[in-house]
């Protein structure tokens, strides 16, 4: 199956959710909650995202992770994830009871497209305090694709990871899966890159972009917003412009982007740490792109 096709096979079997321009989504990906070793990326953000997702939590914001959110890859069980990052998992837990949170796999965590691994990982945790499991994220879906419709519109909006654009990380991810754990996870802690992430090889990077463009040119120009690659993309609305969108990651040295969508409109943005004039630290929020309002860009 091409990459073309599998584009296409995932955004048929989508999940659905209608919104209306009142509605309010934070989109995050690539956030590779690990479990805070030398080789975690997600380590140095930890602080960032959970502030972050603070405040789009009590802004009435519903949470869309758009795949890899958690390192499944170099780290065998989900506990030690979980042991690392206890605070953001029981605040995204927060978003799961009010039904504000939508997730999609990804490469790193590709195998959460199997419903019974996902129930026996992720529906309860130990709770030390009381010497038995708990409610964790029961009852929790994971797709591979998210439609978002707008109801007043019609106008569609396809999310997905992206990885369908990427031979080795779709097809050959166990490959790829094995690779990080035995042999890049610990190069990693001396900084040697990983070859098999296009986050980290820009030849594949292109490549990945090309094959996704190409889906959407090929079908109405159509709204695409992906992660994979860890490069923020935001299109100018003009004619010309092909409607790619994407998220960025929550890994980026000393920051994370994402993309929100607000009443009607779609910006880029970006949580770090700032100082302030008397020397102590902010977590401050920074517009990147937009906001444009969706109906701007025509199909």
């Amino acid at each position: 199956m091409s990459s073309q096709k599998r584009l296409t096979k995932a955004y048929i079997e989508a999940k659905r959710i209608l919104f209306t321009n009142n509605d309010k989504f934070i989109l995050f990906s690539d956030c590779h909650r690990g479990d805070a070793s030398f080789a975690d990326d997600f380590a140095n953000n930890r602080n960032i995202y959970y502030h972050a997702l603070q405040v789009y939590y009590n802004e009435g914001f519903s949470y869309i992770e758009l795949g890899d959110g958690d390192e499944l890859w170099e780290n065998l069980f989900f506990k030690t994830l979980f042991e690392a990052n206890k605070n953001v998992y029981l605040l995204l837990q927060k978003f799961h009871y009010e039904n504000r949170l939508h997730m999609i796999f990804g490469n790193h965590d590709f195998v959460y497209q199997n419903d019974k691994i996902v129930k026996k990982k992720l529906s309860t945790y130990f709770e030390a305090r009381i010497g038995k499991d708990v409610p964790l994220f029961p009852d929790i879906k994971y797709h591979e694709a998210i439609v978002l419709k707008n109801s007043e519109t019609n106008q569609e909006l396809f999310l997905t990871h992206g990885h369908q654009a990427d031979f080795m990380n779709y097809i050959g991810w166990k490959i790829n899966r094995f690779l990080v754990r035995v042999l890049w996870k610990p190069l990693q802690v001396w900084g040697i890159k990983d070859p098999t992430s296009p986050a980290k090889n820009y030849v594949e990077l292109i490549k990945v972009e090309r094959r996704i463009k190409k889906w959407i040119a090929d079908n109405n120009n159509k709204i695409t917003i992906t992660g994979h690659t860890h490069r923020p993309r935001f299109p100018s609305p003009s004619e010309n412009a092909l409607h790619y969108f994407n998220d960025g990651s929550c890994v980026h040295p000393r920051s994370i982007t994402g993309i929100e969508i607000v009443e009607g409109t779609i910006a880029l943005i970006k949580w770090f740490v700032d100082t302030k004039s008397d020397g102590t630290l902010q977590i401050v929020k920074e517009i990147l792109e937009g906001p444009v309002k969706l109906a701007d860009y025509q199909t």
